[in-house]
């Protein structure tokens, strides 16, 4: 049986299946991908690849309709939800066509006094690289990996989220009508297994992963087995700290925004909302008066804020999350329902450090609520998880703001801010959410040969 297989999480029908890949088709990816870095890649300037990824961008806009109805199909984003995806995705596109040449230019080094000559450190390509990408994001998460590294040179094997392999196909469409030549994109349908077989290729350079701990833990092993270079991206627990405002019910909206942003499946939503004392009441009301007026509908209707989770299997596990949090003293505010693939949104509170939630991350429409009486406690209870990818920040003093936001043990801090995002804006973690960055500059740093050349 197919791992690859479209299920509609709103329907439960299974609408389509495709086969795994061969071994032949796997090494024929391989090849291709070390083909065409050996050719295209070295023959090209970075204005000639920036352009094929602008074209990229150009595409994605023009297919927005059938690029955003295969992955409301796939995994139920909503559609609205899933046309701001592809335009996303576009923009990131347009992003590293605009920096090609600023991403790639040398870098001069000041040498020290008396020395002649010159000394520069040039970037060049590594060579293919694997991408294995999740299914919560399935344009997004390939563009912040892809456009950085086709403007550099480097060529990808793409492994897709199985239960993707529609909108995967997609993407390596409209790589191949912009014109990029064969296997500088290459869609393969592989195995776990097979991936492990990748990475230890030796024509493949390094691997990036955006998923599960699992899946990440699984993933560095093989490559570190093959020392190679890994670039993760993995889970979240953020934080909403929030210690003063003057409009709460604005708060309360960023909170709910940063909560519910695809269906609660985005790894760096709010999931723990740590609230003052002062504040917290109020709050807690608000919150969930306004979390639980959004009810789950069709995903593919325009109106529909909240869709079906992922698969009928996301959807059990965030059910027997919550009533293990609830046997182990969780006070249940509200929600808690599930009808098939579709969860409530629910509220939590009393979520103590003995309790099993208190270090799971809930990937769904779920929110835990937490009083504390001051900054430093916010800030403990903030930093008191091993997760560290982003946190968010509510606060009328300026300074708090800063000072907080220094404290927070996380790769990303927004202060007064919610779903800011931007193509230039470095995205990643710390601690048990990853080890890199993608997206900005930043992402243009992961799979790239700083080659020192000395001049005398």
């Amino acid at each position: 049986m197919s791992e690859y297989a479209v299920v509609d999480p709103a329907t439960g029908e299974t609408v389509a299946s495709y086969p795994t890949a061969t071994d032949e088709q796997v090494e024929a990816a391989i090849a291709a991908a070390s083909a065409a870095h050996r050719g295209w890649s070295r023959s090209s300037t970075a204005a000639e690849r920036g352009e094929l990824v602008r074209r990229v961008a150009q595409l994605h806009r023009e297919r927005k309709a059938e690029l955003a109805a295969l992955i409301v199909r796939e995994m139920g984003k909503t559609i609205t939800a899933a046309e701001g995806e592809v335009d996303f995705a576009a923009d990131i596109y347009e992003y590293y066509a605009d920096n090609a040449e600023r991403i790639t230019a040398d870098q001069p080094i000041e040498l020290a006094e008396g020395s002649a000559g010159t000394a520069v450190v040039r970037k060049a390509s590594l060579g293919p690289l694997l991408g294995v990408m999740p299914w919560n994001f399935p344009y997004y998460q390939v563009a912040r990996f892809a456009g950085p590294n086709l403007v550099l040179g480097n060529t990808i094997i793409l492994k897709h989220a199985p239960q993707c392999p529609e909108s995967a196909a997609a993407i390596e469409q409209v790589f191949a009508d912009a014109g990029f030549p064969e296997g500088a994109y290459v869609n393969v349908y592989a195995s776990n297994d097979q991936a492990a077989t990748i990475i230890g290729d030796p024509r493949v350079q390094g691997v990036s992963l955006t998923g599960s701990e699992r899946a990440g833990t699984a993933v560095a092993e093989v490559a570190g087995r093959h020392l190679k270079k890994v670039a993760l991206e993995l889970g979240g627990s953020d934080p909403f700290i929030l210690l003063s405002t003057d409009d709460l019910d604005g708060a309360v909206t960023s909170a709910v925004d940063a909560r519910m942003d695809n269906s609660g499946q985005s790894c760096n939503a709010a999931k723990r909302f740590v609230v003052h004392a002062d504040l917290y009441e109020d709050f807690l009301a608000k919150l969930t008066e306004t979390m639980t007026a959004i009810e789950p509908g069709d995903p593919t209707k325009a109106e529909t804020e909240l869709g079906p989770l992922s698969s009928l299997r996301a959807a059990e596990t965030l059910d027997e999350q919550v009533q293990r949090a609830v046997a182990h003293g969780a006070t249940l505010v509200a929600g808690g329902t599930r009808r098939d693939a579709f969860f409530e949104p629910t509220v939590l509170t009393g979520v103590t450090a003995d309790n099993p939630a208190y270090g799971e991350e809930f990937f769904g429409p779920v929110a835990v609520v937490y009083s504390v009486p001051d900054e430093d406690a916010a800030v403990e209870l903030a930093n008191d998880t091993g997760f560290g990818l982003g946190s968010y920040v509510f606060t009328t003093d300026p300074e708090q703001g800063e000072r907080v936001a220094n404290r927070i043990e996380a790769g990303m801090v927004y202060v007064n801010l919610v779903l800011a995002d931007s193509p230039e804006l470095p995205f990643g973690g710390v601690k048990r959410s990853g080890t890199s960055r993608e997206m900005g500059l930043l992402a243009a740093e992961e799979f790239v040969n700083k080659k020192l050349v000395r001049i005398g």
